[in-house]
């Protein structure tokens, strides 16, 4: 992947884009396929650019400081889920249903519940004043 600084002719907007390669820039350029954004033209150039370097040993320990984040982000998640599925029942595909249940219905239940549902179940559900919470779910060998 390649990313340039574009600015288009007639407007004089600057923009960064992304490209698979240059040769892939030079192709979409040729087939008239790169347009400006705001105005439509397509009197669009690369403008000149400088090479960003990077420190090995900076860039190893970004990379560093990024996997040990991604891992603690992780962790929390993984938590918050061995706590749901300890204190809560899995209700599966009729999450809707049985949250509508509970709360038109007064079905009293041991424990609060779980489950999947569509955005469009969240959205309905919170228009009819139903709270419901949507959380991140990592589904693997080692939940």
């Amino acid at each position: 992947m390649i990313k340039y600084n574009l600015s288009c002719k007639k407007c004089k907007l600057t923009f960064d884009s992304w490209f698979a390669s240059s040769k892939e820039y030079d192709k979409l350029k040729n087939k008239k396929l790169i347009n400006c954004h705001m105005c439509g033209s397509l009197r669009v150039d690369k403008n000149l650019m400088a090479p960003k370097l990077i420190n090995k040993s900076s860039s190893f320990k970004d990379e560093k400081k990024k996997f040990y984040k991604y891992q603690k982000i992780k962790k929390t998640i993984n938590e918050y889920q061995k706590f749901i599925k300890t204190n809560f029942e899995y209700v599966g595909e009729n999450f809707a249903y049985e949250a509508r249940s509970i709360h038109y219905n007064n079905k009293k239940r041991n424990k609060g519940i779980y489950g999947k549902a569509s955005k469009k179940d969240l959205k309905d559900l919170k228009e009819e004043g139903i709270d419901t919470q949507l959380i991140p779910w990592v589904e693997n060998e080692y939940n």
